[in-house]
């Protein structure tokens, strides 16, 4: 797309994702967004975010603006108050448009118009965009000024399941003998490549796909064939991560983060037409800088990455 990216700001308070982070970017994000003074944030063109799900997740309590963590979607409004960037890209769980009956999301996007942004939302489903896993969320945008913006059409074929799954796996992601034969007397083996579910009441199915990825789920949630767990470079591929992005924690620590991310060509895909509907595009506008508050490093990383998908010539820059 010819675009070029400068990151001006990026903020997480997990030291292990700021350590993956900075040992594939070369930069430690700051620290909590709460204390970083909106004025000491640099001007900027575009911010992207990802506030925590759990407060509006069917595996938290689902509290919504009760829970603190929910709060943090008003950190991001009051950065986009104080320093008014043209356009936003916001993501979160597809429970969010539910929660509440509504009134949670009928909330947010009260409050970015508020603001003075022309504000839409849609979910997406990475399944459709070609990735094997079904992981479907939000994804809100706004603009400050009148926008030609039009949603990415989701026309991806899937990716078969076999072609980002290890050929030589460990042992040691091998389940014990006592739950492959759980998985097996539910279900036989299957030709080609599945990956097996089991949910919170136990009842388990076999897809050629995976189910989402979660941070906190049983190491057992998802099973390989019903008798192995992905490895940390398949949940990576499966959240379109390149196989370039180096895994430098532990494995507890990488399927957390494997978790809280989201999928990449899905991202892309939506950025893609920010930057078109916008003039972003073959230098028809200056380079945007953006700040990132307050996210995962799945989050962090994948709207940076997003341009190795549209096949474009994007530089990112980053300074602290």
């Amino acid at each position: 797309m010819g675009v070029r990216a400068e990151c001006v700001l990026s903020s997480d308070i997990d030291p292990d994702c700021k350590r993956a982070y900075a040992a594939n970017f070369g930069e430690a994000p700051s620290g909590d967004i709460h204390a970083i003074e909106a004025g000491s944030i640099p001007d900027h063109d575009i911010l992207l975010a990802g506030f925590p799900c759990q407060p509006f997740s069917i595996i938290g309590q689902r509290k919504g603006f009760e829970d603190a963590r929910g709060t943090l979607f008003f950190e991001i409004a009051r950065i986009l108050e104080a320093k008014k960037p043209q356009a936003f890209v916001l993501e979160n769980v597809k429970l969010l448009a539910g929660h509440n009956s509504g009134k949670t999301l009928a909330r947010i996007l009260e409050v970015l118009r508020g603001l003075g942004y022309q504000t839409d939302r849609r979910i997406f489903n990475a399944l459709d965009f070609g990735l094997p896993q079904k992981r479907e969320r939000v994804f809100i945008v706004g603009f400050k000024n009148p926008s030609a913006f039009e949603w990415p059409k989701a026309v991806l074929p899937m990716r078969p399941l076999k072609e980002l799954l290890e050929k030589k796996v460990p042992q040691e992601f091998f389940a014990s003998d006592y739950i492959r034969r759980k998985r097996l007397a539910h279900h036989q083996p299957t030709k080609e490549p599945t990956i097996w579910h089991e949910n919170k009441a136990g009842h388990i199915s076999v897809y050629p796909y995976s189910c989402a990825l979660r941070a906190g789920a049983s190491y057992n949630y998802l099973l390989v064939n019903g008798e192995r767990r992905l490895t940390p470079r398949e949940m990576l591929r499966l959240q379109g991560f390149p196989d370039s992005f180096k895994i430098v924690c532990n494995y507890s620590q990488t399927r957390k983060q494997a978790g809280n991310s989201l999928p990449v060509p899905v991202a892309a895909s939506v950025l893609r037409q920010v930057f078109q509907s916008n003039g972003w595009v073959n230098g028809q506008k200056t380079p945007f800088t953006y700040p990132l508050p307050q996210s995962s490093v799945g989050q962090l990383l994948l709207l940076e990455k997003g341009s190795r998908y549209g096949k474009s010539k994007t530089k990112n820059r980053r300074k602290v």
